[in-house]
Protein backbone atom coordinates (compact mmCIF):
# COMPACT_ATOMS: atom_id res chain seq x y z
CA UNK A 1 0.00 0.00 0.00
CA UNK A 2 2.70 2.67 0.89
CA UNK A 3 4.75 1.77 -2.34
CA UNK A 4 1.50 2.25 -4.32
CA UNK A 5 0.69 5.70 -2.44
CA UNK A 6 4.09 6.91 -3.70
CA UNK A 7 3.74 5.79 -7.46
CA UNK A 8 -0.04 7.57 -7.40
CA UNK A 9 1.61 10.49 -6.29
CA UNK A 10 3.96 10.80 -8.56
CA UNK A 11 1.75 9.97 -11.47
CA UNK A 12 -0.71 12.38 -9.85
CA UNK A 13 1.96 15.25 -10.00
CA UNK A 14 3.26 14.23 -13.20
CA UNK A 15 -0.45 14.42 -14.98
CA UNK A 16 -0.80 17.64 -13.32
CA UNK A 17 2.28 19.42 -14.32
CA UNK A 18 2.00 18.55 -17.88
CA UNK A 19 0.71 21.86 -18.50
CA UNK A 20 4.44 23.10 -18.33
CA UNK A 21 4.66 20.96 -21.77
CA UNK A 22 1.57 23.12 -23.02
CA UNK A 23 3.78 26.09 -21.93
CA UNK A 24 6.85 25.27 -23.70
CA UNK A 25 4.83 24.77 -26.75
CA UNK A 26 3.05 27.85 -26.49
CA UNK A 27 6.22 29.98 -25.93
CA UNK A 28 8.24 28.33 -28.82
CA UNK A 29 6.09 28.60 -31.19
CA UNK A 30 3.68 30.67 -33.90
CA UNK A 31 1.34 27.87 -35.14
CA UNK A 32 -0.58 25.24 -33.52
CA UNK A 33 -0.87 21.73 -35.14
CA UNK A 34 -4.59 21.78 -34.73
CA UNK A 35 -5.00 18.40 -36.59
CA UNK A 36 -2.63 16.44 -33.88
CA UNK A 37 -3.99 17.93 -31.08
CA UNK A 38 -7.23 17.30 -32.22
CA UNK A 39 -6.05 13.58 -32.18
CA UNK A 40 -4.17 13.73 -28.78
CA UNK A 41 -7.40 15.11 -27.14
CA UNK A 42 -9.61 12.19 -28.74
CA UNK A 43 -6.99 9.52 -27.77
CA UNK A 44 -7.63 11.61 -24.00
CA UNK A 45 -10.68 10.57 -24.19
CA UNK A 46 -11.16 7.49 -25.52
CA UNK A 47 -8.41 6.44 -22.82
CA UNK A 48 -11.06 8.11 -19.79
CA UNK A 49 -14.22 5.91 -21.44
CA UNK A 50 -13.00 2.99 -21.69
CA UNK A 51 -11.23 2.63 -18.35
CA UNK A 52 -14.39 4.28 -16.80
CA UNK A 53 -16.81 1.97 -17.84
CA UNK A 54 -14.63 -1.21 -18.39
CA UNK A 55 -12.80 -1.13 -15.56
CA UNK A 56 -13.51 1.12 -12.52
CA UNK A 57 -17.05 0.94 -12.63
CA UNK A 58 -16.46 -2.65 -12.67
CA UNK A 59 -14.38 -2.76 -9.88
CA UNK A 60 -16.81 -0.65 -8.02
CA UNK A 61 -19.68 -2.90 -8.44
CA UNK A 62 -16.97 -5.42 -7.36
CA UNK A 63 -15.98 -3.92 -4.01
CA UNK A 64 -19.46 -3.30 -3.19
CA UNK A 65 -20.90 -6.16 -4.35
CA UNK A 66 -18.55 -7.86 -2.03
CA UNK A 67 -19.57 -5.13 0.79
CA UNK A 68 -23.84 -5.75 0.58
CA UNK A 69 -24.34 -8.20 -2.21
CA UNK A 70 -24.91 -7.87 -5.62
CA UNK A 71 -28.33 -5.58 -5.91
CA UNK A 72 -27.16 -3.16 -3.35
CA UNK A 73 -23.52 -3.19 -4.34
CA UNK A 74 -25.10 -2.78 -8.00
CA UNK A 75 -27.18 0.32 -6.89
CA UNK A 76 -24.69 1.95 -4.90
CA UNK A 77 -22.23 1.70 -7.90
CA UNK A 78 -24.35 3.27 -9.85
CA UNK A 79 -25.66 5.84 -7.66
CA UNK A 80 -21.47 7.14 -6.57
CA UNK A 81 -21.00 7.17 -10.78
CA UNK A 82 -23.99 9.42 -11.20
CA UNK A 83 -22.69 11.49 -8.37
CA UNK A 84 -19.50 11.99 -9.98
CA UNK A 85 -21.47 13.75 -12.85
CA UNK A 86 -23.00 15.90 -10.32
CA UNK A 87 -19.36 16.59 -8.85
CA UNK A 88 -17.72 17.92 -11.93
CA UNK A 89 -21.09 19.87 -12.99
CA UNK A 90 -20.87 21.60 -9.78
CA UNK A 91 -17.58 22.56 -10.31
CA UNK A 92 -17.53 23.55 -14.05
CA UNK A 93 -20.33 25.90 -12.83
CA UNK A 94 -18.10 27.63 -10.86
CA UNK A 95 -16.55 28.98 -14.08
CA UNK A 96 -17.53 31.18 -15.94
CA UNK A 97 -17.58 29.86 -19.82
CA UNK A 98 -15.39 32.62 -21.37
CA UNK A 99 -12.91 32.23 -18.96
CA UNK A 100 -12.74 28.28 -19.33
CA UNK A 101 -9.60 26.90 -20.09
CA UNK A 102 -11.40 23.92 -22.35
CA UNK A 103 -12.56 26.12 -24.78
CA UNK A 104 -10.51 25.81 -27.77
CA UNK A 105 -8.11 28.38 -28.85
CA UNK A 106 -4.91 28.43 -30.97
CA UNK A 107 -1.65 29.52 -30.31
CA UNK A 108 -1.51 31.92 -33.40
CA UNK A 109 -5.58 33.02 -31.98
CA UNK A 110 -3.97 34.15 -28.72
CA UNK A 111 -0.99 35.72 -30.61
CA UNK A 112 -3.63 38.47 -31.96
CA UNK A 113 -2.99 42.12 -30.04
CA UNK A 114 -5.09 42.67 -27.11
CA UNK A 115 -4.97 45.10 -24.06
CA UNK A 116 -2.39 43.90 -21.97
CA UNK A 117 -3.95 44.30 -18.86
CA UNK A 118 -7.25 42.45 -20.52
CA UNK A 119 -4.60 39.81 -21.07
CA UNK A 120 -3.16 39.43 -18.13
CA UNK A 121 -6.55 39.09 -16.02
CA UNK A 122 -7.35 36.44 -18.72
CA UNK A 123 -4.27 33.74 -18.04
CA UNK A 124 -4.99 34.93 -14.20
CA UNK A 125 -8.45 33.75 -14.68
CA UNK A 126 -8.16 30.81 -16.85
CA UNK A 127 -5.03 29.40 -14.37
CA UNK A 128 -7.27 29.97 -11.22
CA UNK A 129 -10.31 28.10 -13.66
CA UNK A 130 -7.85 25.39 -14.35
CA UNK A 131 -6.67 24.44 -10.69
CA UNK A 132 -10.52 24.54 -10.05
CA UNK A 133 -11.24 21.69 -12.43
CA UNK A 134 -8.31 20.13 -11.99
CA UNK A 135 -8.53 19.09 -8.25
CA UNK A 136 -11.25 15.97 -8.70
CA UNK A 137 -8.60 15.20 -11.66
CA UNK A 138 -6.05 14.58 -9.49
CA UNK A 139 -8.26 12.50 -7.25
CA UNK A 140 -8.96 10.91 -9.85
CA UNK A 141 -5.98 9.94 -11.09
CA UNK A 142 -4.38 9.27 -7.43
CA UNK A 143 -7.62 6.79 -6.58
CA UNK A 144 -6.78 4.46 -9.44
CA UNK A 145 -3.51 4.37 -8.88
CA UNK A 146 -4.09 3.26 -5.66
CA UNK A 147 -5.81 0.67 -6.64
CA UNK A 148 -4.06 -0.67 -9.75
CA UNK A 149 -0.59 0.90 -11.09
CA UNK A 150 -1.24 -0.06 -14.88
CA UNK A 151 -4.61 1.63 -14.69
CA UNK A 152 -3.59 4.83 -13.07
CA UNK A 153 -0.14 4.98 -15.76
CA UNK A 154 -2.99 5.07 -18.50
CA UNK A 155 -5.37 7.50 -17.04
CA UNK A 156 -2.26 10.08 -15.73
CA UNK A 157 -0.92 10.02 -19.37
CA UNK A 158 -4.77 10.65 -20.73
CA UNK A 159 -4.95 13.20 -18.27
CA UNK A 160 -1.48 14.66 -19.02
CA UNK A 161 -2.16 14.51 -22.46
CA UNK A 162 -6.07 17.35 -22.25
CA UNK A 163 -3.27 19.24 -19.84
CA UNK A 164 -0.87 20.24 -22.43
CA UNK A 165 -3.62 22.57 -24.40
CA UNK A 166 -4.36 24.50 -21.06
CA UNK A 167 -1.06 25.05 -20.34
CA UNK A 168 -1.23 27.26 -23.98
CA UNK A 169 -4.28 28.98 -22.87
CA UNK A 170 -2.46 30.03 -19.51
CA UNK A 171 0.89 30.91 -21.11
CA UNK A 172 0.28 33.16 -23.98
CA UNK A 173 -1.68 35.95 -22.46
CA UNK A 174 0.69 36.20 -19.56
CA UNK A 175 4.00 36.17 -22.19
CA UNK A 176 1.86 39.09 -23.99
CA UNK A 177 0.38 41.11 -20.62
CA UNK A 178 3.87 40.76 -19.22
CA UNK A 179 6.36 40.62 -21.87
CA UNK A 180 8.37 37.64 -19.61
CA UNK A 181 8.12 33.99 -21.04
CA UNK A 182 9.68 33.32 -17.94
CA UNK A 183 6.90 34.14 -15.63
CA UNK A 184 4.23 32.48 -18.52
CA UNK A 185 5.87 29.46 -18.27
CA UNK A 186 5.81 29.53 -14.27
CA UNK A 187 2.32 30.60 -13.87
CA UNK A 188 1.48 27.72 -16.80
CA UNK A 189 3.30 25.52 -14.82
CA UNK A 190 2.36 25.88 -11.20
CA UNK A 191 -1.42 25.78 -12.73
CA UNK A 192 -0.99 22.20 -12.65
CA UNK A 193 -0.38 21.69 -9.14
CA UNK A 194 -3.73 22.13 -7.94
CA UNK A 195 -3.50 17.76 -9.18
CA UNK A 196 -1.15 16.49 -6.51
CA UNK A 197 -2.86 18.88 -4.40
CA UNK A 198 -6.65 17.44 -4.61
CA UNK A 199 -4.70 13.94 -4.09
CA UNK A 200 -2.97 14.84 -1.24
CA UNK A 201 -6.24 16.17 0.05
CA UNK A 202 -8.01 13.35 -0.58
CA UNK A 203 -5.38 11.15 0.88
CA UNK A 204 -5.26 12.67 3.85
CA UNK A 205 -9.21 13.24 4.18
CA UNK A 206 -10.50 9.57 3.48
CA UNK A 207 -6.77 7.59 4.65
CA UNK A 208 -8.60 6.94 8.35
CA UNK A 209 -11.47 5.91 5.98
CA UNK A 210 -9.88 3.42 3.89
CA UNK A 211 -12.28 0.66 3.48
CA UNK A 212 -14.37 -1.64 0.36
CA UNK A 213 -16.80 0.38 0.59
CA UNK A 214 -15.00 3.75 -0.05
CA UNK A 215 -13.00 2.45 -2.43
CA UNK A 216 -16.08 0.96 -4.68
CA UNK A 217 -17.96 4.64 -3.84
CA UNK A 218 -14.86 6.30 -4.85
CA UNK A 219 -13.77 4.62 -8.00
CA UNK A 220 -17.75 4.43 -9.08
CA UNK A 221 -17.33 8.13 -8.50
CA UNK A 222 -14.29 9.05 -10.16
CA UNK A 223 -15.26 7.12 -13.23
CA UNK A 224 -18.61 9.48 -13.42
CA UNK A 225 -15.97 12.45 -13.18
CA UNK A 226 -13.90 11.49 -15.90
CA UNK A 227 -16.91 10.15 -18.32
CA UNK A 228 -18.57 13.46 -18.01
CA UNK A 229 -14.88 15.35 -18.53
CA UNK A 230 -14.63 13.28 -21.53
CA UNK A 231 -17.79 14.15 -22.90
CA UNK A 232 -18.03 17.87 -22.12
CA UNK A 233 -14.85 19.15 -22.19
CA UNK A 234 -12.45 16.80 -24.05
CA UNK A 235 -14.63 15.10 -27.15
CA UNK A 236 -16.50 18.87 -27.98
CA UNK A 237 -12.89 20.41 -27.69
CA UNK A 238 -11.38 18.27 -29.84
CA UNK A 239 -13.91 18.81 -32.92
CA UNK A 240 -13.45 22.56 -32.76
CA UNK A 241 -9.45 21.60 -33.24
CA UNK A 242 -9.95 19.84 -36.22
CA UNK A 243 -12.90 19.91 -38.77
CA UNK A 244 -12.58 16.18 -39.90
CA UNK A 245 -12.03 12.98 -37.99
CA UNK A 246 -8.92 13.08 -36.04
CA UNK A 247 -10.96 13.30 -32.61
CA UNK A 248 -12.49 10.02 -33.55
CA UNK A 249 -9.59 8.41 -34.66
CA UNK A 250 -7.99 9.74 -31.50
CA UNK A 251 -10.95 8.27 -29.55
CA UNK A 252 -11.21 4.67 -31.50
CA UNK A 253 -7.00 4.50 -30.52
CA UNK A 254 -7.12 5.40 -27.28
CA UNK A 255 -9.56 2.67 -26.42
CA UNK A 256 -7.88 0.48 -28.64
CA UNK A 257 -4.87 0.91 -26.36
CA UNK A 258 -6.54 0.56 -23.20
CA UNK A 259 -8.05 -2.25 -24.14
CA UNK A 260 -4.71 -4.15 -24.79
CA UNK A 261 -3.51 -2.91 -21.97
CA UNK A 262 -5.50 -4.41 -19.49
CA UNK A 263 -6.32 -7.66 -21.11
CA UNK A 264 -1.87 -7.93 -21.53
Amino acid sequence: MTENVVIAFVLTTLAGLSTGIGSAIALLSRRTNTRFLSFSLGFSAGVMLYVSFVEMLGLAREALAGVYGESVGGWAAAGSFFAGFVVIFIIDQLVPSYENPHEARSVEEMHAPQNSSSLKRLGLLTALAIGINNFPEGLATFAAALSDVQVGISIAIAIAIHNIPEGISVAVPIMYATGSRRKAFWYSFLSGVSEPLGALVGYLVLRPFFSDTLFGVLFALVAGIMVFISLDELIPTAKKYDAGHAAIYGVGLGMAVMALSLLI
